[in-house]
């Protein structure tokens, strides 16, 4: 049962990386594939009703945040939970209206059959396979108006092996406010990319694929430009700021987002975990041919919780690294 009161949200890191959901708000029924580096995927709309979009996301942010808090308070957790769609919409920044209770009904739709071919598999890569967001939807209760009232899901075996696995982020509560489709991926991806780094930068060539954008580059620009100057002047995006120079995007942290965690460091931090110097040598034994400060910054990024012995951590991580992706 999903009523843990506000539960902190949470994000799984795959989906937060790679552009999973499609970017439109109106029905897209165009197949889709990506391909990053060894990451591989393709996305079969659901028939009649497209793709899953970012909007539709909302959803499995608000179950993995209930399962996690749960999980965090000692409870046992499944795959198949049953959450209240008031509790659902109310969490999520939404409408309680008929419409909305309609809106919900398509996006489990989407969720269940929109098909993902990857080889996606936990933190790292795996075999290549099919997969769901939710496996299972039904309507457990309905009032005389239509409106949903509860709602029992199954979900997808890899988004709870992300929560067994802590392989997700916190998310600020204001990313349910944002309205732009594009505004949530930049966010998405710069809580996933800068952390507490002091500056992220990426271009906009590489941006707009991770983003998964089908804009041309004239309109991505336009719309990445957009978005940093309202952000300049209304400071509306969460966490980080944001700035266009030529045709690079320059993402910080706010300084509200670093005072949340000054008396408590993220783990993405270089002062939060330290590793020993003679570490290095270990770590490049452990995953030949590999830059090893490119993979201390993937494992910072991966962790959840402070390790008891970093150094063997580090070593552990970089080791099943080169096991599921071999050589560079």
């Amino acid at each position: 049962m999903c009523d843990i009161l506000d539960a902190t949200p949470k994000s799984d890191r795959a989906s937060m990386e790679h552009p999973l959901f499609s970017l439109s708000v109106k029905k897209d029924m165009a197949p889709f594939q990506y391909e990053q580096g060894n990451v591989k995927v393709r996305i079969t709309p659901a028939a009649g009703e497209g793709r899953a979009n970012v909007f539709d996301r909302d959803i499995l942010i608000y179950v993995l945040s209930q399962l996690m808090a749960a999980k965090n308070e000692g409870q046992e957790i499944g795959r198949r939970v049953r959450i209240s769609a008031h509790d659902l919409l109310k969490a999520t920044n939404r409408h309680t209206t008929g419409q909305a209770y309609a809106t919900l009904r398509r996006a489990l739709t989407r969720l269940q059959f929109t098909q993902i071919e990857t080889n996606i598999h936990d933190h790292g890569l795996g075999e290549w396979r099919s997969i769901s967001f939710i496996t299972e939807a039904r309507i457990v209760k309905e009032d005389s108006t239509g409106r949903l009232l509860s709602v029992e899901l199954e979900m997808g075996d890899w988004l709870i092996k992300a929560i067994e696995n802590k392989n997700v982020l916190t998310l600020h509560r204001s990313y349910f406010q944002l309205r732009k489709p594009l505004e949530r991926r930049l966010y998405e991806l710069s809580r996933k990319h800068c952390g507490m780094q002091s500056v992220w930068r990426i271009g906009l060539d590489k941006l707009k694929h991770k983003t998964g954008s089908t804009s041309t580059e004239k309109e991505f620009k336009r719309l990445v430009k957009a978005i940093c100057r309202t952000d300049e002047e209304q400071s509306h995006m969460p966490d980080y700021s944001f700035r266009l120079l030529h045709n690079v995007l320059e993402v910080s942290p706010k300084s509200e987002f670093l005072e949340a965690y000054g008396d408590k460091p993220l783990l993405g931090t270089d002062t939060a975990v330290r590793l020993s110097a003679p570490v290095y040598d270990r770590a490049r034994d452990a995953a030949p041919g590999w830059d090893v400060h490119f993979l201390e910054h993937e494992w910072r990024m991966w962790m959840d919780e402070r390790p008891r012995d970093a150094d063997a951590a580090f070593v552990g991580f970089c080791r099943k690294w080169f096991e599921r992706r071999g050589p560079p």
